[in-house]
């Protein structure tokens, strides 16, 4: 095991940067094909015999979605639990590394094709792993803050992308690609499985030294050990997924992450970031698209920078209801924009609106839900079936993001932008109102006491009450 410093807190961070590294990858992947599909529908710099339709380019930035769903099914209903949380992190990376090679070498649309599948494989099975191991090194004191450096990678990744993407040929853009997948798979050979995956796996003595690493000592190491024991007890251990289907506490936790999902998805960000161009064309600036592009990975780069410096200080739900009214009233300016251009020409100090609104709900986005809800989401299963709970959620919001990225625009035609904007905003304040009266408050609290909250245990201290 890798000797970082001495300070134990340091070492839980370390950890978690250095497993996030993956995600790195994965917000290039996703930036990847706005500056590729310009260049292979271009006939000066495709790498294909002929410029791809508009068809098949809906279909290489789409298909990542329909196989990371089917990747998992498998991942959590087979591999998470059989095989620990750091040998599937690993697993999985290895299709993004073949995809990356394909990237390179393609010279046909088929090729293209397989690599995105490969990379919404990869990404499907990341993003459910790394909150599960994230929340099980981290202390419940940091476990937010930890939590929430998944989106800065992620967003940091993406920046990185929209800024050389436009600028360097397809080539040299896919080889700096495979270059960032393989500097970033190499570290998780060198890193410690997560605690309780090994605890439930029959790994007890390995469990304990890697707690007393993370913790600094062998008392505090065996105090969490207990907590798994006793979450086995109270769960009956030797329990199937049929049984984990049958439990209520488990069917609350899924319902909440489920309607958490839709909601982080049905509040328009992404209409937003797809309509960004006509945004900016309709206020008649002349920023450049790519300048647009980047301009908006840094908000967001800076907004995740944000909710990590204050999440374990004040609370998931603070950030949440705050960032969903910040978005509620972006969207809100957005709808009033696109209605009062229905009218004529708008001029003037409205011609801002957008801008300003488009800023609002990018940042607010970025630091409230985009953020939060991977920590969220780790923390209200309970240990035995973070593995399933977490696949499901991922699968559910992966068909969101297919759903609202496949026929936003087809909505917005049939009842005009500004009524779908005003939607959208009043779907952010009822994603406010649920997680004000359902979603318990998690900040500093262990994955125990954040069951006996769900449970309904009054003797416990509560922030907030549950539905």
């Amino acid at each position: 095991m890798l000797k970082f410093y001495e300070n134990t807190v340091l070492r839980q961070y370390a950890i978690v940067i250095i497993v996030n590294l993956s995600v790195l990858s994965t917000g290039l992947g996703l930036a990847w094909p706005s500056p590729v599909l310009v260049k292979i529908a271009d006939k000066d710099q495709t790498i294909l015999p002929r410029p791809v339709t508009a068809e098949e380019g809906s279909w290489i930035v789409s298909i990542g979605f329909l196989t990371g769903i089917v990747a998992n099914l498998f991942i959590g209903g087979v591999l998470i639990d059989r095989m620990g949380r750091k040998p599937c992190l690993i697993l999985v990376s290895l299709p993004k590394l073949v995809a990356g090679f394909i990237f390179i070498y393609a010279n046909e649309v088929w090729m293209l094709l397989l690599g995105r599948a490969l990379i919404g494989v990869a990404d499907a099975g990341i993003f459910t792993l790394l909150p599960m191991y994230a929340s099980e090194i981290a202390s419940k004191e940091i476990r937010g803050s930890l939590g929430t450096i998944l989106q800065i990678m992620c967003s940091f990744g993406v920046v990185t992308m929209l800024s050389m993407g436009p600028f360097i040929s397809y080539k040299m853009l896919n080889i700096i690609f495979t270059g960032f997948i393989i500097f970033t798979t190499i570290p998780l050979f060198m890193l410690p499985d997560g605690p309780y995956s090994l605890y439930s796996r029959g790994h007890k003595t390995e469990a304990v030294k890697v707690l007393t690493f993370l913790r600094g000592s062998e008392s505090l190491a065996n105090e969490e050990l207990k907590e798994y024991e006793m979450a086995s007890e109270t769960n009956n251990t030797k329990t199937s997924k049929r049984d984990i289907f049958t439990n209520r506490l488990f069917l609350k936790s899924l319902t909440l992450v489920l309607i958490l999902g839709f909601g982080a998805q049905f509040v328009g960000f992404n209409a937003v970031t797809f309509y960004l161009q006509t945004v900016l064309e309709s206020t008649q600036t002349s920023v450049r698209p790519e300048i647009a592009s980047v301009t908006i990975g840094l908000i967001q780069l800076f907004a995740s920078f944000c909710t990590t410096a204050v999440t374990d200080r004040f609370g998931r739900k603070p950030i949440l209801t705050i960032t969903c009214v910040g978005m509620g009233l972006g969207m809100l300016g957005l709808g009033t924009f696109f209605k009062l251009k229905e009218g004529g020409e708008v001029t003037g100090f409205l011609n801002y609106v957008p801008l300003i609104s488009l800023i609002l709900v990018v940042y607010c986005y970025s630091a409230g839900i985009g953020s939060l809800i991977w920590v969220i989401n780790a923390e209200l299963f309970d240990d035995r079936s973070r593995g399933v709970g977490m696949s499901i959620a991922m699968v559910a919001g992966t068909l969101f993001v297919f759903l609202t990225t496949k026929y936003f625009a087809i909505v917005s035609y049939v009842i005009g932008p500004a009524t779908t904007y005003w939607i959208f905003s009043v779907n952010c304040i009822l994603l406010c109102v649920f997680i004000m009266f359902c979603i318990p408050e998690t900040k500093g609290k262990s994955f125990s006491e954040i069951q006996d909250i769900l449970r309904g245990d009054k003797k416990k201290k509560e922030d907030n009450s549950d539905c």
